[in-house]
């Protein structure tokens, strides 16, 4: 007997025993041969994986098909752009939190199985109540060697369910959190498409023209350093004029570089391949002013009532009052139910089946200590969700009056860009005109041609800030387009969606404030 029990585990099968150390093998190699270096990326990993991050941004892109309007630019951004596509997952993140969250509400129905041996066996010896002596009997055994047990049961605690209620309302507001975050990102691409829009129309209509400048210039340039070394005229009049050329040239080279990059802008916004070469329409360019006839307490209403950055601080600060309540909850006794119906198939149990249920109160008495310092952080909490949530609302009023009133210079200064720029046509051509009859110097022409561009450059840059000034308005305002599993929608039917969201706008109308029930 006692050669049979020299080991501890010599009652384990040779199986079991090989089980063990190759598992004890390959836990210790593993942990000697891992080290900082296996979690380096690798250049083809990362290869690998911007190339499937590439293939999932141009997956289902529908190709541009023509030239690209304005409505079907902002259509495709809310389509097809990355950041939208992020701030719609966010979303989508959240109310998975907030879906998964409330299962934690219900009870936890467990199950559990569990194996266990021994190599020797579980003998006691007792002693009698009375005597203090030990008992004459023989030691008993009372438990098997082997045993398997299986346990079926529900747990339900009352403070978790609170824990879990409070929780799961927090996630509902974050939900709505998410949702303001993507109307505002929202506001903000539309306002970035129709800036980036505009100068691509201007790039279009203007870059023809300051290239046949520049060539004019040069070539005009090229004539004047041959007068200088030919000696022609007195030295200074060829320098004078080299440097008013040169200046031409420096000021057309700069409007064109700064013209030259917003297709690339554009391209990105819209999910267009960056080299792709597309032309855009040029839409009506007359700016509304209605929405400066709309009376300002109107306006302050409603951008209180529907700016995106003020609603997500009222769930913030709801969600700060739900933090205050789950730390009230902490000061309470724990309450839990439990019941379970269990199995061994031990067999020195006459019993090998049977229900089990209890009840349990448990209470912290040292977290009473702690209960002071967590009411006034929970109560710091809400106060500072307060105190953002007013200042917000200033910074809310200030944007709407900052934004209207950018929105009415902005709208002066185009229709004084515009009548500047049809003089300078005007004059361009008279002087295209006579230097044709040789009645002006080429420099002449060349100078009104660099004015005439700049001038024309003005007035699409005045429009652009107009149309940026619009959105700005429209994003404190809350007014986004109302537009409805965007995702899923056909990029012609978003487009006429995005086009009658526009012409509303355009008519300078707020929406319709919901009376109080």
């Amino acid at each position: 007997m006692y050669k049979t029990l020299k080991h501890p585990f010599v009652r384990l099968s040779g199986v079991k025993m090989g089980a063990i150390a190759v598992t004890s093998v390959l836990v210790l190699s593993g942990c000697s041969t891992f080290n900082v270096d296996n979690a380096r990326l690798s250049t083809p990993e990362i290869r690998d994986t911007l190339l499937q991050d590439k293939a999932a941004l141009q997956k289902d892109i529908e190709p541009l098909a023509g030239p690209l309007t304005l409505d079907g630019a902002i259509a495709r951004a809310i389509k097809y752009n990355a950041d939208r596509r992020y701030r719609a997952l966010e979303e989508a993140v959240a109310m998975g939190t907030f879906e998964a969250g409330k299962f934690d509400m219900l009870p936890k129905l467990m199950a559990s199985a569990g194996y266990r041996d021994r190599d020797k066996d579980l003998i006691t010896r007792s002693v009698d109540s009375v005597t203090g002596q030990p008992s004459l009997a023989n030691p008993y055994i009372s438990s098997s060697r082997e045993a398997t047990t299986t346990e079926i049961g529900i747990s339900w605690s009352l403070l978790d369910f609170g824990q879990s209620y409070y929780a799961a309302r927090q996630n509902a507001d974050r939900v709505m959190i998410a949702g303001e975050r993507r109307r505002k990102a929202l506001h903000n691409l539309i306002l970035d498409v129709r800036t980036a829009y505009w100068r691509v129309v201007a790039a279009q209509k203007l870059l023809p023209l300051l290239r046949t400048t520049i060539a004019d210039s040069e070539k005009a340039l090229q004539d004047a350093r041959k007068a200088e070394d030919d000696r022609i005229r007195s030295p200074l009049e060829p320098l004078r004029y080299q440097r008013q050329l040169l200046e031409n040239l420096r000021l057309l080279e700069t409007i064109e570089q700064e013209l030259s990059t917003a297709r690339i802008e554009l391209a990105n916004l819209t999910a267009l391949p960056l080299n792709t070469d597309y032309t855009v329409v040029e839409p009506a360019s007359d700016i509304n002013t209605a929405w400066l006839n709309q009376p300002l307490d109107k306006m302050e209403e409603v951008a209180l009532l529907r700016n995106p950055d003020l609603r997500e601080g009222i769930y913030n600060s709801r969600i700060a009052q739900q933090e205050t309540r789950r730390a009230m909850l902490k000061l309470f006794p724990g309450l839990s139910f439990n019941y379970g119906a269990k199995h061994s198939d031990d067999s020195y149990l006459i019993n090998q089946s049977w229900n089990e249920a209890g009840i349990q109160l448990s209470f912290n008495l040292l977290g009473l200590l702690a209960a002071p310092a967590q009411m006034r952080l929970a109560d710091a909490g809400v106060a500072l969700a307060d105190q953002k949530r007013m200042a917000m609302q200033m910074a809310v009023l200030s944007q709407l009056h900052i934004a209207r009133l950018q929105y009415a210079n902005t709208a002066r200064q185009y229709e004084r860009s515009d009548a500047i720029a049809q003089v300078d046509n005007r004059i361009t051509q008279h002087v295209s005109n006579q230097a044709d009859a040789q009645k002006q110097s080429a420099l002449d022409r060349i100078s009104q041609q660099s004015a005439a561009a700049l001038s024309q450059l003005r007035r699409y840059q005045a429009l652009s800030n107009a149309q940026a000034a619009a959105s700005r308005l429209q994003a404190t305002l809350g007014m986004e387009p109302t537009i409805d599993a965007a995702s899923d929608m056909p990029l012609a039917s978003l487009t006429d969606a995005v086009s009658k969201s526009l012409q509303t706008w355009n008519k300078g109308q707020l929406p319709e404030i919901e009376s109080a029930p």
